[in-house]
């Protein structure tokens, strides 16, 4: 496969609910896939494998199940993450480094995507794929005729469904709003949550997955309404197929707006963090530009750093990057304690321990 594809993945959304039966070999290509309820439930899990690794470090329950961890980008988080996840839940992982640097036939003779995935399934129980090309990933799943789930790990500048999980996870467990009943309307809460997004918003496939969970979750979910802030460079905004999927949840039935986006390029303003909850920073993506003077154009155009962070909000108040970072996010600010982001990627280790729980049947 070479090129980016569009892939019909209608039959599987909302297929990810509270019954734990649509868990159990099902692949995970999409946000769109977790209803609400599906939502709860795995968060529940998440919290239980937290304090499962907090106070015994893990358990057997996915004995004898191997994960196979394929990659044709560069990855350490994600892969490393889902390697320690499945051993501390008692399986095991092989990892093929399919990317042009990689010592496999994947990637020194060509053999193609397919191929290779359904030779690995027949070692393995579950497959967690990334690949550089966006949709490659979703047809495989779809259309490639496997018989194992298949966990998306990225696909080019499309989606990251586990990071989002793994980011909504963090903003409710770090803001107080974990313990919110989904079926307890008494829980709405007139104030809105507001997440900013700020960085490469056209390639980061994080942003677009966020972006796409924080809809779909307001009503049911979070119970909250929802502010979206979009701040990057001119040639870096969010794709206008993000905010029409955000837009089509953005009114409730009743006629009122639950959603509002909002868009600021160029400099940074203090209207920008203006009662913000989150600050979701994301690096500017040197690999996806065609040309070295694009990047140097964009590269640094925002930093956050101790004097920034003096503009933010001191209170309910988190800042999130879903790593690596470059220049975006001065080391001077890890120990303000509104950086969440290494407590995010811890919480990346229980959300796809929980995953895992849930899709190998255990």
């Amino acid at each position: 496969m070479t090129t980016e594809l569009n892939p019909d993945i209608s039959n599987l959304v909302d297929g990810l609910t509270s019954d734990p039966n649509s868990w159990q070999k099902s692949s995970l290509i999409s946000v769109t896939q977790l209803t609400p309820s599906g939502l709860q439930l795995l968060f529940k899990k998440a919290l239980e494998m937290r304090n499962l690794v907090r106070t015994t470090g893990g358990d057997d329950r996915l004995k004898y199940k191997v994960l196979s961890s394929v990659f044709y980008e560069a990855s350490t988080r994600t892969s490393c993450s889902f390697e320690t996840a499945i051993l501390r839940l008692g399986g095991t992982f092989i990892h093929v480094d399919a990317g042009g640097g990689g010592n496999t036939s994947a990637s020194k003779k060509g053999e193609t995507l397919s191929d290779t995935i359904k030779c690995l399934q027949c070692y393995t129980d579950v497959t967690v794929l990334r690949h550089h090309l966006k949709g490659n990933v979703g047809d495989l799943a779809v259309n490639g005729g496997l018989e194992k789930p298949v966990i998306n790990a990225g696909d080019g500048v499309g989606e990251h469904p586990t990071q989002a999980l793994l980011d909504l996870f963090t903003i409710v467990d770090e803001l107080g709003m974990l313990g919110n009943d989904s079926n307890d309307d008494s829980n709405d809460d007139d104030k809105p949550l507001v997440v900013v997004l700020l960085g490469d918003l056209k390639n980061g496939r994080t942003v677009h997955s966020l972006a796409k969970l924080l809809a779909r979750s307001q009503a049911g979910f979070l119970k909250r309404k929802l502010i979206l802030r979009y701040c990057s460079p001119s040639i870096l905004c969010m794709p206008q197929y993000v905010k029409d999927y955000v837009d089509g949840y953005a009114q409730r039935e009743d006629g009122t707006i639950a959603i509002i986006q909002e868009e600021f390029t160029g400099d940074l303003s203090d209207e920008i963090l203006n009662d913000a909850n989150v600050l979701y920073v994301t690096r500017v993506q040197k690999e996806r530009f065609e040309s070295i003077e694009e990047y140097n154009a964009v590269k640094g155009a925002y930093v956050v750093n101790n004097e920034f962070m003096k503009k933010a909000p001191l209170d309910n108040m988190i800042v999130m990057h879903p790593l690596p970072r470059v220049d975006e996010i001065h080391t001077e600010v890890d120990k303000d304690p509104r950086a969440a982001y290494f407590r995010e990627m811890e919480n990346g280790l229980f959300v796809r321990m929980a995953i895992l729980s849930l899709v190998l049947g255990k």
